[in-house]
């Protein structure tokens, strides 16, 4: 298959994403998509095992990279960096054409089945953005900013999608303001380092924090993270 072939699997989403304003990402769906495109019953079963979760799973994934792409050409040079978050997460918003897709796909991942699918799908949004945006962290802070960004970027998508405001504006004001939080809790965090008695009290969890690595520089262990001993 060349590089501009498109495969079985983004035929069957292309497909899929007609009928999921009407369906959900429901086997219904996955079935009309089958049919539409004339792939193989057993081509397609083979590619997307869990049928249409697999395709909602595949249109988050494109959205991410959609975002990623639109920042890298973005020119951020001047923003403060929280504005480049905010920027980020407003990209990965815009990248929807059809809201109705993610209000489906929110209510499929808030099924305890696929919850964990839901869960992972947000953390490799917010990982996307940060390493787009240049992260270098190797430690417990690696885990921390994607765990912040994760928070922050779902309950934006909840607000957006009962907004009804001209060109999302509430959205954006909100996803201010959940940006400010974050921004006062690394304050907080920075004033606790600065502080000659509470720097003391939290030597012993930061040594023990100290000691966790972030995914990238764990060699052949195959986990989210290591322990180092040293």
């Amino acid at each position: 298959m060349s590089s501009t072939e498109t495969s079985p699997k983004e035929l069957l989403l292309q497909a899929a994403i007609v009928h999921v304003p009407f369906d959900g990402w429901s086997q219904a769906t996955f079935d009309a998509a089958v049919t539409d495109t004339g792939i193989e019953r057993a081509v397609a079963n083979s590619i997307c095992p869990r049928g249409a979760v697999d395709l909602a799973l595949m249109y988050h994934v494109q959205g991410d990279a959609e975002m990623v792409a639109r920042l890298q050409s973005a020119d951020l040079e001047d923003m403060r960096f929280r504005d480049r978050i905010a920027a980020a997460v407003r990209y990965r918003l815009e990248a929807v054409e059809d809201k109705e897709t993610v209000r489906r796909g929110t209510a499929l991942f808030a099924l305890p089945a696929y919850a964990a699918d839901g869960a992972k799908a947000i953390w490799g949004t917010a990982d996307a953005i940060w390493n787009a945006l240049g992260d270098t962290s190797e430690d417990v802070n690696w885990y921390t900013k994607r765990a912040t960004l994760s928070g922050v970027y779902s309950s934006t998508i909840l607000y957006w999608l009962g907004d009804d405001s001209e060109n999302h504006a509430d959205t954006w004001a909100f996803l201010d303001r959940r940006i400010d939080d974050v921004m006062q809790i690394e304050k907080l965090k920075a004033q606790v380092r600065d502080s000659p008695v509470l720097s003391k009290l939290m030597a012993g969890p930061n040594w023990l924090l100290g000691h966790i690595k972030a995914p990238q520089k764990a060699s052949g262990v195959g986990l989210p993270g290591r322990w180092d001993p040293r």
